[in-house]
């Protein structure tokens, strides 16, 4: 059994993969405190998380007021902080001359400026705790990539590289950093995908099943199969890793080419 019982946990992000981590590490006993910026996700979080008395507070991960607010919430609530995952992302369609640089920028300081930021505000308490544990999500696009996603792919490419950097300058404060790299996913950003390909009117399910048919275990991924491996990287059983990325992907990348 992971349990976090006694463990303060940070996460951003309130729906997709955001929304199933904060619910499993608070299912675990964690005390969490989750941010995001969509109105309805946060409401309907706060609102299947509160039997565990799981919080939820508005915020722009992107801006450094915003989140050191919340970072301090979460300490003076529950004491203290051990866990921060990362999960917010946004994900601009694009190659780099249609990405306006405003876009472009945006989509770097969500995906990747929030993780420099919940490490700037949430290490120095992490530390007081004699340690922890971060967890970014990044993505298979941070290794292998499809066209037209300029800015979202060089986004989970730096959250590798940022990941690694952080795990070395960590590690003697007893934090380990790690990685996560899902393939399709049933998320809201996977549903965009579905309407950005085949247009608004596009039969989500229908495309989701095309999209599940190109990895080799023939379906996509659950938001709740990555958060068991968060939670499990999150957890004191995980202590021995630490600078690495964990492929969650139906067999996605395992081959070469596009089935």
């Amino acid at each position: 059994m992971i349990d976090f019982t006694g463990k303060v946990a940070l996460v951003t992000g309130t729906t997709g993969i955001g929304r199933a981590a904060a619910l499993r590490l608070a299912g675990l006993g964690a005390k969490v405190l989750a941010v995001g910026i969509d109105r309805d996700g946060n409401g309907a979080l706060a609102a299947d998380g509160a039997r565990h008395g799981l919080v939820v507070r508005p915020a722009d991960v992107a801006d450094p007021d915003q989140v050191s607010a919340a970072v301090a919430e979460a300490v003076d609530r529950f004491g203290g902080l051990d866990v921060i995952v990362n999960a917010a992302a946004v994900h601009p369609y694009g190659d780099a001359v249609t990405t306006s640089p405003e876009t472009f920028a945006r989509c770097l300081a969500v995906n990747v400026g929030s993780i420099h930021l919940t490490a700037h505000f949430g290490v120095p308490h992490m530390r007081r705790r004699g340690g922890g544990a971060i967890v970014n999500l990044s993505s298979v696009q941070g290794h292998a990539c499809q066209p037209d996603v300029a800015a979202y792919v060089a986004s989970k490419g730096a959250i590798h590289a940022l990941t690694r950097a952080m795990a070395l300058d960590f590690a003697a404060d007893r934090i380990r950093v790690v990685s996560v790299s899902p393939g399709s996913v049933r998320t809201p950003i996977l549903a965009l995908a579905a309407r950005t390909f085949d247009g608004e009117a596009a039969d989500v399910d229908a495309v989701f099943a095309r999209f599940g048919a190109a990895h080799p275990i023939g379906r996509i991924g659950e938001p709740e199969e990555i958060a068991d491996l968060i939670a499990y990287l999150a957890s004191d059983r995980a202590g021995f890793i630490t600078g690495s990325d964990h492929v969650i992907d139906g067999g996605l990348t395992a081959g070469i080419g596009v089935r």
